[in-house]
């Protein structure tokens, strides 16, 4: 009778299905991520107006941007009007990536900058410390209990 129907495979709506539950958008979509590289988003222009100077010092500190080739996804969701053509710029941010190793060796000298500062803060109160009145009783706790009556 009707041969010509579609198989049941090409009948089935699973290809095009919506997802089960509505989440908010994401503002800023996640890279797909690379095997050695960190991502970021830099800023390079604010309320309209160029951010060459924060561009430049991330550029400086190992940042590259990243070519649209390398991310194919992120073709539609490009400003068209963007002044980096061949590169991900959305909303004034500008997709970048670094070897993971320069991410590793900033957090390092950011944490010894942190604990140079905490070690300078602490020598300045203790260099105002009086034995007579210490600032700080380290060291010395002692615990008693009542007498029951």
């Amino acid at each position: 009778m009707a041969e010509n129907r579609l198989t049941r495979e090409l009948d089935k709506r699973t290809a095009v299905e919506r997802p089960t539950h509505w989440a908010p958008p994401e503002l800023l979509p996640e890279p797909d991520k690379q095997a050695g590289y960190a991502y970021r988003w830099i800023r390079v222009a604010s309320l309209n107006q160029a951010d060459p100077r924060n561009l430049s010092a991330k550029l400086r500190e190992g940042w590259e941007p990243v070519r649209i080739e390398e991310q194919p996804r992120f073709q539609m969701l490009v400003d068209p009007n963007s002044r980096y053509k061949d590169n991900i710029e959305i909303g004034g941010l500008l997709l970048c990536k670094t070897p993971v190793e320069f991410v590793e060796q900033r957090n390092k000298y950011y944490s010894n900058q942190a604990d140079a500062q905490m070690d300078a803060v602490e020598n300045t109160l203790m260099r105002q410390s009086d034995p007579r009145m210490p600032l700080f009783n380290e060291g010395k706790t002692t615990s008693s209990f009542g007498k029951g009556s």
